[in-house]
């Protein structure tokens, strides 16, 4: 035992402890180690606190574990417990020396923990029994004395004002919860636009306040509202009224569903109706400015304490009375709402309508308003690095592309803007090879803008023009060539006979060099023709790699004589239809543009390859210093020609012979230097197969 001064240190400590508001177990736990301490003699002290349905069960006490079972699942029931009955009924003091003299304590738990004597104390106030507390020894008796039970008395009475103390807290809190859930129920129906949202709403706090259940309304409809259903069905969930009649049946509701709704709209009061012992139906009536506009039906189950339901049907009320005045201005809305639905139908027809219009336009089409916004985009316009419609409405087309400030663009779209005036100009995008035809037109609001990919017209225009330059040579060609080479036959014939004749051989040298340059211009004139020939004859079934093979020693041997490198690959590819001299010739200019192009020691790259088994390509790859993007578009242009020895048909009759080929040419070119590709297209046999493959 300790002395008095320190029982009342403990007590004053445990009253500051009690005040201060502190967890409910936490304060408990003190009150059982305080009578563990106090009575050296005790070996377990537990705190039983009710359930609410009659028996109790253990909340706090010392040890937490006995014979394997914790605190917590130790439960009391008076109805089979004369002791703990008897403590209910007197709510006194009860000190069992021996428990083997008594029959009032419990017989299982005393065999179990060996309990030789036993003290049972009641936790109550003058108007409510709170809870009980137990202490025992394991297997020895107590031997109480009267001083030591009225300690043990002190402290239970600080255990009681310490639950009274959370009690009165925690319906302080309570009440505090439901007016601010109240208030945060009237913020969300001032939101709710529709009948069915502000149900919604309703329904989620009634969950709230039941902590579980079932909702369904019945909302009365005014005679003008459309329809004639004079009560609408709305469920939590979305289920069917047919469905919410079953469920309830299954619950156990007995009473004609159909009458308790009757009675509850006529008595304007709540309604309950028992489901089998398993909850209760509340029929909560919708009110307000004193007519009733619905009911609100209520199928509580969670619980399964009547006590507990009774506690919230007060705050269920509320929620349903805040609900109401929501519905006298929905209601009036819903009468308005076959109009509105008719005249939305209308425009909706007449909008789409519009916009199937605008749709069907395969050009891109958009809108801007006067602040340069975009209004509308249709599905076929297209966006410089891959933004989509949804990052653009709404925001100005200059903060949108910045880089288009200062262009024609920009220039244009203010002119049609600002002087109300058709624009229509050609723009190439900076991001995408792509050209564009745009038309502007402006209207009240802004000005509408059609986009026109015109980037096949303009490649069109350019083949056009590179055919016309052909035709053009092909004419001259056609009507010189003839009358050219005559007198230099002429010509060479004598220089040969002069170059037999003993008395001029000190000139032979002179004659030789000028059989030379007659030779030089008889082979660009035969360039000339070439170039100039649009049909190609001797068209027979081969393998470019067999050409390729055929002229690789010549190939080695220039690049060889200038001091560089040659790599030559192939792969499998069909045969084409080639006509071998002029493939041939194609190979030659390429490689010898690709030699002039390089430095010494460098290498060049010759090479054949399949692609997507449609195409055959012919590569090559020089390491020169690469061709200036200024004059990359005259490539092959007839004359053109950066050489300063150059004729300026080599790459002329480079794509002469790919023309005639049905073949294409591209070029790509950097700073590490050229690749010309050739990609003839594989013709497929009369039966449907591809050529066979050759190395």
């Amino acid at each position: 035992m300790v002395n008095d001064q320190s029982r009342y240190s403990r007590l004053a400590n445990i009253t500051r402890i009690v005040n201060m508001k502190l967890d409910l177990h936490e304060v408990l736990q003190q009150v059982t180690t305080a009578i563990s301490e106090e009575i050296v003699r005790c070996d377990s002290v537990g705190i039983f606190l009710p359930e609410g349905d009659g028996t109790y069960r253990g909340f706090a006490g010392k040890p937490e574990m006995m014979s394997g079972a914790t605190l917590q699942s130790q439960i009391i029931d008076p109805k089979t417990d004369p002791l703990a009955a008897e403590l209910i009924e007197k709510r006194k003091t009860i000190y069992i020396a021996d428990t083997s003299t008594d029959n009032r304590p419990n017989l299982t738990p005393v065999g179990s923990f060996r309990i030789n004597s036993l003290l049972a104390l009641p936790i109550s106030s003058e108007k409510e029994f709170i809870g009980m507390v137990f202490l025992f020894n394991y297997g020895i008796p107590m031997n109480l004395t009267p001083s030591e039970i009225e300690s043990v008395e002190a402290y239970v009475n600080m255990a009681a004002v310490a639950i009274q103390n959370a009690k009165a807290l925690n319906q302080k809190e309570k009440l505090l919860t439901e007016k601010q859930l109240l208030l945060d129920l009237t913020r969300e129906l001032s939101f709710c636009p529709t009948i069915r949202a502000s149900l919604n709403v309703c329904f989620d706090y009634l969950k709230r306040a039941f902590g579980a259940g079932d909702f369904a309304a019945h909302i009365i409809k005014p005679p003008s509202a459309k329809g004639s259903t004079p009560i609408r069905f709305h469920a939590a969930g979305e289920v069917a009224e047919q469905d919410w009649h079953e469920h309830l049946a299954k619950k156990g509701l007995t009473d004609n569903y159909e009458e308790l709704i009757k009675r509850a709209l006529s008595k304007k009061e709540p309604i309950r109706a028992d489901m089998g012992g398993r909850g209760e139906l509340l029929l909560l009536p919708m009110v307000s400015m004193g007519k009733v506009h619905g009911i609100v039906s209520a199928s509580c189950t969670c619980v399964g304490v009547k006590k507990a339901i009774d506690l919230q049907v007060s705050f269920a009320q509320s929620i349903i009375d805040a609900t109401a005045p929501v519905f006298s201005n929905l209601l009036y809305m819903d009468q308005l709402e076959g109009m509105v639905e008719e005249r939305t139908r209308e425009l909706y027809a007449a909008n789409k309508r519009v916009n199937s219009v605008i749709e069907s336009i395969t050009d891109g089409f958009f809108v801007l308003n006067k602040d340069w916004e975009y209004t509308y985009v249709n599905k076929h316009h297209f966006f410089p690095g891959g933004k989509k419609v949804e990052e653009v409405l709404g925001k100005n087309i200059w903060e949108v592309f910045p880089q288009t400030v200062g262009t024609i663009t920009y220039t244009e779209f203010h002119r049609a803007m600002n002087d109300r005036v058709t624009v229509r100009f050609e723009t190439q995008s900076d991001v995408h090879d792509f050209w564009f035809e745009i038309t502007a037109y402006p209207f009240d609001d802004g000005i509408c803008c059609m986009l026109k990919d015109i980037k096949e017209k303009k490649k069109y225009e350019k083949e056009l023009k590179r055919l016309a330059n052909m035709d053009l040579i092909g004419q001259m060609a056609a009507g010189i060539s003839h009358e050219i080479r005559n007198p230099m036959t002429t010509v060479r014939g004598f220089l040969q006979l002069m170059l037999s004749n003993e008395q001029l051989e000190p000139h032979a040298s002179h004659f030789n060099l000028m059989i030379g340059e007659l030779d030089r211009a008889n082979a660009i004139i035969t360039e000339f023709l070439s170039v100039g020939n649009t049909q190609t004859s001797d068209m027979k079934m081969m393998s470019l790699n067999t050409i390729l093979e055929d002229i690789s020693p010549l190939i080695k041997i220039d690049t060889s004589n200038q001091n560089k490198q040659i790599r030559i690959y192939t792969q499998e590819v069909p045969e084409l239809m080639l006509n071998h001299n002029e493939i041939r010739q194609l190979i030659i200019n390429l490689y010898r543009n690709g030699l002039e192009a390089m430095g010494e020691g460098q290498t060049l790259t010759i090479g054949t390859y399949p692609e997507n088994e449609n195409f055959v390509v012919l590569a090559v790859q020089d390491q020169g210093s690469g061709i200036d993007p200024a004059i990359i578009e005259k490539i092959g242009t007839p004359f053109y020609t950066t050489k300063d020895e150059g004729t300026g048909l080599g790459l002329g009759i480079c794509y002469a012979v790919a023309a005639r080929h049905n073949a294409t040419i591209t070029i790509e070119t950097g700073p590490e230097g050229t690749i010309f590709f050739t990609k003839f297209p594989v013709e497929q046999e009369p039966d449907g197969k591809l050529p066979t493959l050759r190395d």
